[in-house]
């Protein structure tokens, strides 16, 4: 086979349509923050169904910018799952808060509720969910417990594009979720993200924190005679998002139903073709959600064979694959600083150690799904 016969594990769906509108972007003179920004926002405001949505250069900086504006800071404490990319916990560390951990359900992947309230002290400022390959965690449980000790909840909803949680769309639920558009997500612009809210005060300073703490929109400042005149309203960061990027972001939004709607088709084919091999476990649908299946992810339950092997044997068979995620309890940087080690959160190790993600996404086509399953039914049998 030739090296065009891989099958990469993540491919971004683009076409002439992305191509037109960044070329577009690129030849109006217009670079950064500016028009299509704006129309990105309302766009994207209409889709989840909230009153604010701000665009940004990743969805790291919009959780950092959330936490700020909730007045989130040193010596507070934001629990969350270990079960998670690690700039869900940097962002916490960046404001001085302590990232404190909760162990996963075996099931759904996602944050164990129970296992919150377990861990609310008086330094508790923030819940933060994590919606685990799309499918939601289980955000009536996570609600109850937040209102019952006055907590914030902020969705890390990177994942989450188009999913819903007992017919409410993600982004919606919660004080503040924040979504990605890096390049491996249901939908792209490349590089960033966008924060929703309902709540118009802390949508303003996350505008804020968002460009320097600065008292205006970019585009407003250069539709004005004084262009030059504004205020430092508070500390604030560089993290606006550029309007080619934005340009994208119009277009791919109009198409994230259909992405989503081939990727569960694609969902269903496969385990439809791998449900009867006992030594694994395929993803499972819950009853109220629907997921966006962002991820397909296997777990291996045959004890003489390993999650390596099988990555290697797909690669050598040109099917790429990935892992999803290394527990942040298992990073050195936080088992030095705040005490964690191996063994705190047997089941986030336990799904570490047999997961594999297998390539799920539009352009893919049936005669690769074939593939896939057939690849890995030849592994276990």
């Amino acid at each position: 086979m030739s090296n065009n016969d891989f099958i990469n594990f993540c491919r971004p769906s683009l076409d002439e349509n992305d191509f037109q509108a960044v070329m577009e972007s690129i030849q109006s003179g217009w670079l950064t923050t500016g028009p299509n920004t704006q129309a990105f926002e309302e766009d994207f405001r209409k889709y989840i169904g909230v009153r604010n949505a701000i665009a940004l250069n990743s969805c790291t900086a919009g959780i950092h910018c959330a936490l700020l504006a909730l007045g989130i800071g040193q010596g507070d404490e934001v629990i969350t799952t270990t079960y998670t990319f690690v700039a869900t916990a940097q962002a916490i560390t960046w404001v001085g808060a302590k990232p404190v951990l909760i162990d996963i359900d075996l099931e759904t992947l996602n944050i164990l509720p129970d296992e919150i309230e377990k861990a609310i002290t008086p330094n508790t400022k923030a819940i933060m969910p994590v919606h685990f390959a799309g499918l939601s965690c289980e955000m009536d449980r996570i609600q109850q417990i937040a209102d019952k000790h006055n907590l914030p909840v902020i969705e890390d909803a990177a994942q989450a594009i188009g999913s819903k949680y007992k017919g409410k769309k993600i982004g919606t639920l919660s004080d503040i979720s924040v979504f990605s558009f890096y390049a491996t997500k249901n939908m792209t612009t490349g590089e960033g993200g966008m924060v929703t809210t309902n709540n118009d005060e802390l949508a303003e300073k996350i505008r804020r924190f968002g460009f320097f703490g600065i008292s205006k929109e970019i585009w407003q400042r250069y539709d004005q005679q004084k262009a030059w005149k504004y205020d430092i309203l508070s500390q604030g960061y560089k993290y606006n998002i550029s309007d080619i990027l934005s340009a994208l972001g119009l277009e791919q939004l109009k198409k994230i139903d259909q992405f989503n709607k081939v990727r569960k088709g694609y969902a269903h084919e496969l385990i439809e073709g791998l449900k009867d091999i006992e030594e694994i476990r395929l993803p499972i649908e819950q009853n109220n959600i629907e997921g966006n299946w962002h991820l397909f992810p296997v777990l291996i339950n045959d004890s003489t064979k390993t999650r390596d092997d099988l990555m290697g044997f797909l690669r050598n068979n040109n099917v790429g694959t990935g892992v999803h995620y290394i527990p942040i309890h298992l990073f050195s940087f936080y088992q030095k600083k705040y005490g964690y080690k191996p063994g705190d959160f047997p089941n986030a190790e336990k799904v570490f150690n047999s997961e594999v993600t297998l390539p799920l996404y539009p352009s893919l086509n049936s005669e690769q799904i074939k593939k896939i399953i057939c690849s890995v039914r030849k592994f276990f049998c």
